[in-house]
């Protein structure tokens, strides 16, 4: 088996991310559940951003978000992403490369224009996202480049993709091209509302093809239909070889076979909570990738996930090598 060249690929909805602050009154008025992603239609997303007020825009997508944290901390990285021949999607193909993530989609012409999200940021730290997937939706297995998935020896996938059909295909075509040729194939549940969309496909993906799954507690318990957190680690540590699961402020917990790791969360201000999973994800795998321990794993997440809900947006704003650095 030949060594991988990239250390992660990134397979997920290629957003661009439109973030600005907003009060509990104007989710109201816009008749949004505060902390979850919608998916909207075309004519939502107009209205909503029209009554947004100033905006921060950037090339997103949870695994996009991942994929630049990744990178950041020294991983080689790629993504796979479906974007549309637009200006938007020229941003979101500039931005994510200048992030030192390599981006070899081609753009869907003549289709759906460049899925954005609209993601309103309340005093709270919450984040409440309202998602445009266009041209996300026409991602299927023909996307799916299996010498780039056989290159990295971790794929890892995002939750939110599994909305359009097609793209459970490309996810099943992925995994089989991942473990054909020896590689790791991850997966972030993403959301507890898409969980519960997807759950019986979300159990055969995890049994069946996941060797590294990211969720966040209310993720985990929504997947195994349960309220006790205990029950839903010793499920999810019979069916995966490795599970990162965080609770917030009380930090993460890892399970490895009969390992277990609790990792303390960074204390930090809490700015916006926009991207931190994304974030924990990156710091782990990229230390992963290093080949450290599961509790440095898990620590590298924290750090990571700390930076990013510290400031406005998902992306890094501090050196992270230097963060993970200093013990």
């Amino acid at each position: 088996m030949t060594a991988p060249s990239l250390d992660i690929l990134g397979i997920g909805n290629a957003i661009v991310d439109v973030l600005a602050r907003a009060d509990d009154a104007f989710l109201r008025s816009q008749g949004m559940a505060k902390g979850a992603m919608t998916l909207v239609d075309a004519d939502a997303a107009q209205r909503i951003y029209a009554a947004m007020g100033p905006g921060v825009e950037s090339s997103g997508g949870s695994a996009g978000n991942t994929c630049a944290v990744a990178a950041a901390l020294g991983a080689r990285v790629g993504y796979l992403g479906k974007v549309a021949d637009d200006a938007l999607g020229g941003v979101f193909a500039h931005d994510i490369r200048a992030a030192g993530v390599r981006f070899p989609s081609q753009p869907l012409v003549g289709g759906a224009p460049t899925a954005r999200c609209l993601i309103l940021v309340t005093p709270d730290a919450q984040r409440t996202m309202n998602t445009f997937l266009g041209a996300c939706v026409s991602f299927g297995p023909e996307d799916v480049d299996e010498a780039e998935v056989a290159s990295a020896a971790v794929t890892y996938m995002e939750g939110y993709l599994f909305d359009p059909p097609a793209a459970q295909a490309a996810f099943r075509k992925a995994a089989k091209a991942a473990h054909a040729a020896g590689r790791k194939v991850s997966l972030t549940l993403s959301d507890p509302f898409c969980v519960g969309r997807h759950r019986a496909a979300f159990r055969a993906l995890v049994k069946d093809e996941v060797d590294i799954l990211f969720a966040n507690e209310a993720e985990l318990l929504s997947l195994y239909e349960t309220e006790d957190f205990g029950a839903a680690l010793a499920a999810v540590r019979a069916e995966v070889g490795l599970a990162a699961v965080t609770r917030s402020e009380k930090g993460s917990v890892v399970v490895a076979g009969a390992e277990t790791a609790e990792v303390a969360a960074v204390p930090t201000e809490v700015v916006d909570t926009t991207g931190a999973g994304d974030a924990y994800a990156a710091g782990f795998l990229a230390a992963h990738a290093k080949g450290l321990a599961i509790a440095e794993c898990g620590r590298w997440g924290s750090v990571a996930a700390a930076e990013a809900i510290s400031h406005f947006g998902a992306r890094p704003q501090a050196d992270l090598r230097q963060l993970v650095a200093a013990r």
